[in-house]
């Protein structure tokens, strides 16, 4: 059962949901309030359901996300509005010492220093002693704005950080994550595909880090950006600053404790999984050749599974089906394939210049799954 607690925000009292740590969680609950937190969002970021689905699948699957798009459209926003409605938005709380804020935003820039993220040493002259100075990435949800113009050192610490949750500074080594306070961290960097001058493009290895790359276009009907206009028409503040707390934060963890547990993968379904990542592999698969130079690794496939299974949770089951599988693969597997060079060049001088790696890994993952299905 669910703890109903009313809390006072910004002098209005709202109802919002709250679960009690180590506390049972039903799939059909998680599938109800996800439900709530993806329509809320999506009636203030219009025409991105189906990426504000995937991230909300990244959070519960434990990960980190990568979103690759052109300016404008509200990549930033909707990490913001997600903060709202998880309670993040107002949060600054203290754990063994440590403080953490609820959402921390960081500019990447060439001359931003690893320090700057993680936090350094400061002297404080009337104690006669080194202070640790906690940087943004001691946060509940670190927002890194245009990943791709921090220097390599940065860019290292960062992704250190995501893949180990912890962060050293000075002599002592900091925790980011106290699953059993309730206390997730979670990484969403954007970046820009269309500048490159003053950029440092994220290697493969680091990329690797990342659960998804999710990869934002423009509206894709008239429609769409005529709801956005409207949307727009009689404010002059951002849509998601009158989006309702849904979820306390702890919440987060519970249901990424509950689908873990609960929701199974069936022989049936693991199969087209394995089959699905080594059909991805040149060596392996000789059609993907032509395309590719590298194919998924063992651990893409542990993330394929946990998307998965987060995904199932999302329409209710606790039973994951090769649909389910489908919807999340091109997200986790996109970054992971490293194309064919000259099948690069041959896409860019047709034109497609900023998605040309992005549709050369989509088609092999869909070539790999139907393979991988039809041999079921």
């Amino acid at each position: 059962m669910h703890e109903i607690k009313a809390v006072l925000i910004q002098g209005q009292n709202y109802i919002v949901i709250g679960l009690l740590l180590g506390e049972e969680m039903e799939v059909k609950e998680i599938e109800k309030i996800t439900s709530r937190i993806i329509s809320s969002l999506n009636r203030a970021i219009i025409g991105y359901e189906k990426e504000i689905k995937l991230i909300i699948v990244a959070l519960l699957s434990n990960g980190h996300v990568l979103l690759e798009g052109v300016p404008g459209i509200a990549k930033t926003t909707a990490v913001k509005g997600l903060a709202r409605l998880i309670g993040l938005d107002m949060v600054n709380i203290e754990i063994n010492g440590t403080p953490f804020k609820g959402l921390s935003r960081v500019q990447c820039t060439p001359d931003l220093m690893p320090s700057d993220i993680t936090g350094s040493l400061i002297y404080n002259p009337k104690e006669l002693r080194f202070e640790p100075r906690f940087g943004p990435v001691f946060s509940y949800i670190l927002l890194a704005d245009e990943i791709n113009r921090a220097i390599p050192r940065t860019q290292s610490a960062l992704l250190q950080a995501m893949q180990e949750r912890e962060v050293t500074i000075g002599d002592r080594t900091y925790k980011l994550e106290y699953r059993d306070k309730g206390k997730f961290f979670f990484v969403l960097a954007t970046q820009n595909p269309v500048e490159y001058e003053g950029t440092y493009p994220l290697p493969e290895a680091q990329l690797d880090r990342f659960l998804m790359r999710i990869v934002m276009e423009y509206p894709r009907t008239l429609e769409e950006e005529k709801q956005i206009l409207r949307l727009h028409m009689t404010r002059l503040t951002e849509p998601i600053e009158e989006l309702d707390k849904v979820v306390d934060p702890e919440w987060i963890i519970s249901a990424q404790e509950s689908i873990a547990a609960n929701v199974k993968v069936p022989e049936s379904t693991l199969e087209y999984i394995t089959r699905g990542i080594r059909y991805t592999r040149p060596e392996m698969f000789e059609p993907a050749r032509e395309s590719l130079l590298l194919g998924a690794s063992p651990r893409a496939g542990i993330y394929l599974m946990r998307a998965a299974k987060v995904h199932a949770a999302l329409r209710g089951s606790e039973e994951v089906l090769p649909e389910d599988v489908d919807a999340v693969a091109p997200a986790v597997l996109n970054h992971r394939l490293i194309p064919n060079p000259e099948k690069l060049v041959e896409l860019r001088m047709s034109g497609e210049v900023f998605t040309s790696s992005y549709r050369i890994a989509k088609e092999v993952i869909e070539l790999a799954l139907r393979t991988a299905k039809g041999e079921l």
